[in-house]
């Protein structure tokens, strides 16, 4: 089974334009996320894909592969499809740009899924983790999904769900945003179009349940977060000076 990473990196981010170039430790966001899937040693190829030749030159000046979109697209999962047509893999891992602290340890179940998969009913993987946090569970920039007992995705939102009205969220969930795909999932994805809910909240993964596609959820207890803000990037330099700290 070939599997391939790709990761989307677009410039114009709506909450914080400009965020892959910024500076995360000695290397910007985009050279840290790209490090992080290759070093992992879990892919035949890592490729980052862009609307920005500043990025996709910040990706090459490390030796790194970047393809520059053609078109418009309403999210990552649109602009990866653009070219995994053209390359040969079975699964795509979509890692999103501004996700500079995924691990081995979350990536390799979700290739796991699929290699598990003998009888092909899981279209996509994804990662969650439990949080006990109120603020975190609360707040829209953290994707909460919400899961059957087989850990299928029901329903993803930036609203707090399950709404908590006894005071309890020990079921609450957080999302990491990284996709696995089959390939004739993607495929099948990028030519449909945005659904309602997808554009309410924001959220492509909700394009994928209107459709019908099964998401296998897959637990994990590491934290992760992503870069969404100003402030989300002063504390990614927080952590990671004492991650550094530690060694």
């Amino acid at each position: 089974m070939k599997v391939v990473a790709m990761i989307p990196a677009r410039y114009a981010s709506t909450r914080f334009p400009g965020k892959m170039l910024k500076k995360l430790g000695d290397k910007t966001v985009i050279a840290q996320t790209y490090e992080a899937a290759v070093n992992s040693s879990l892919f035949d190829e890592v490729y980052v894909v862009t609307d920005s030749k500043e990025i996709a030159k910040e990706i090459r000046r490390m030796k790194g592969k970047a393809l520059i979109s053609k078109k418009e697209h309403a999210c990552g999962t649109d602009r990866i499809a653009e070219f995994a047509g053209r390359i040969d893999a079975d699964i795509f891992i979509n890692i999103q740009g501004d996700e500079p602290f995924i691990k081995k340890e979350q990536l390799q179940p979700l290739i796991d899924v699929f290699e598990k998969d003998k009888d092909k009913k899981i279209d996509i993987a994804s990662l969650m983790f439990k949080t006990f946090d109120y603020d975190e569970f609360i707040n829209p920039n953290n994707v909460k999904v919400v899961i059957t007992k087989e850990e299928i995705a029901l329903y993803f939102s930036r609203a707090p769900i399950p709404y908590p009205r006894d005071d309890e969220f020990d079921y609450a969930y957080k999302h990491i945003g990284v996709y696995a795909f089959r390939k004739k999932t993607l495929m099948q994805i990028a030519k449909l179009p945005q659904t309602k809910i997808e554009q309410i909240e924001k959220l492509e993964n909700l394009r994928f349940l209107e459709y019908g596609f099964r998401i296998k959820m897959v637990k994990t207890k590491l934290v992760n977060f992503g870069i969404d803000t100003p402030e989300d990037l002063e504390y990614a330099n927080t952590y990671l000076n004492k991650m550094k700290d530690q060694i």
